[in-house]
Formats: C-alpha cells, structure tokens, sequence
C-alpha cells in the first residue's frame, strides 16, 4: 500500500520527543543521561514535519506520561524506577513544559498520552486515528528498541500503513538502533526521511 495513501489520510507520529527526553534541562538531562544521536533527532525531522503540514497531512505526537499520584509523586512502575533511579516529582508529569514534545516539532495536531513503550497500549491514539481517517503512518522518535518498536507492531497488527524514518529515531546506542530497525524491516518498510519526502512529494 506504501506511496498509495495520499498525504491528507497520512501522519508524522513523533513519539516521545519530549522536552524531559531530549531537552538538556530536561529530567534526563539533568540526570546527565544524554546522547547526540538522541539529540539531534528534532531537527532532522522537523523538515519532514513541516512538508507534511503543507501536504495536508497530520502530526501526532505521543507523550510519555508519568502519572502524578497523593502529593505529585509520580506512579512509576518497579522496573522504570530501577532503571532510571532519578525519576520524580515533576518530570513527566502532564501540563509541565517537561511533558511537552520539544519547540521545534510544534505545532501538532493530536497529542496523546501514554504510559508504557507502545503508544497504543491503554490510550486513544487508535480512536483518534481512525476518528482523522488517517491511514498510514510514519513513525519517527525514540527510542528505537522501545517506544518506537513497540508502537510501531502495534501498529501493524492494527493494519495501519506504517514505515519506520530510519534517520528519524535513535536509541543510546547505535548497535541497539540498528538492532531495532533490521527487525521492523521484516514487518515494514524502513526509508530515509529523504525517501520519505519524495515518497509524499514537496509542495
């Protein structure tokens, strides 16, 4: 079906990118838990996004979501909280220039919380596709191994369209990257954000 869809039924979905993510004083910043490759991720996009507005198509953006609990303590799930000790009061949280996806991605069109790697899981991104008639997607963000992967196969068993920017994610490390994106080549295509533009066509 790739190349059939027409921009105005097709999305951008950028998960994750997050001031808290991606931000250097951001909640992972400030952690000092940074990489370039992470870093760089919304200003290569941003052309991409940019040609899709004008093309009529859509931008959704998923947010990760901590969900703040008695006091604004944070509802962090066990294994989160092992992995990434510095989580608290405050990051993520929804409303909080945090939990924003980063100024140069702005504006979206849908935003749609999430909290766990796919963005499909326990949240409206279904209905709000299905409810824009948006069919196909392309996927960009992070991280690769993670949201990115996650979202995208549920996607796919939910027979969206989807083609994962390969240029448009990044993980911590490029071998867990590439890992990640040889085997969503076996569910669907994985292009440049170059191919990608030819593929929609500059207006």
């Amino acid at each position: 079906m790739s190349g059939k869809i027409p921009p105005s039924r097709s999305a951008l979905l950028l998960c994750d990118l997050q001031n808290d993510f991606i931000h250097p004083k951001g909640a992972y910043g400030r952690a000092g838990l940074c990489a370039p490759e992470i870093a760089a991720i919304p200003e290569r996009v941003r052309v991409f996004a940019d040609i899709m507005r004008a093309r009529g198509g859509s931008i959704v953006s998923t947010h990760f979501t901590l969900v703040p609990g008695k006091g604004r303590e944070p509802l962090i799930s066990p294994h989160l909280k092992a992995l990434r000790p510095f989580l608290g009061k405050g990051d993520f949280e929804p409303g909080t220039w945090g939990h924003r996806t980063v100024d140069i991605l702005q504006p979206t069109d849908f935003a749609v919380e999430k909290i766990a790697y796919s963005a499909f899981y326990m949240t409206r991104l279904e209905w709000v596709l299905r409810k824009a008639d948006i069919q196909k997607l392309y996927v960009c963000g992070i991280v690769t191994n993670g949201g990115v992967a996650s979202t995208v196969r549920d996607a796919h068993l939910r027979e969206f369209d989807v083609t994962v920017l390969a240029d448009g994610c990044a993980a911590f490390s490029r071998e867990t990257h590439d890992a990640a994106l040889a085997s969503l080549g076996s569910l669907c295509p994985v292009i440049t954000i170059a191919a990608a533009i030819a593929e929609i066509g500059i207006p």
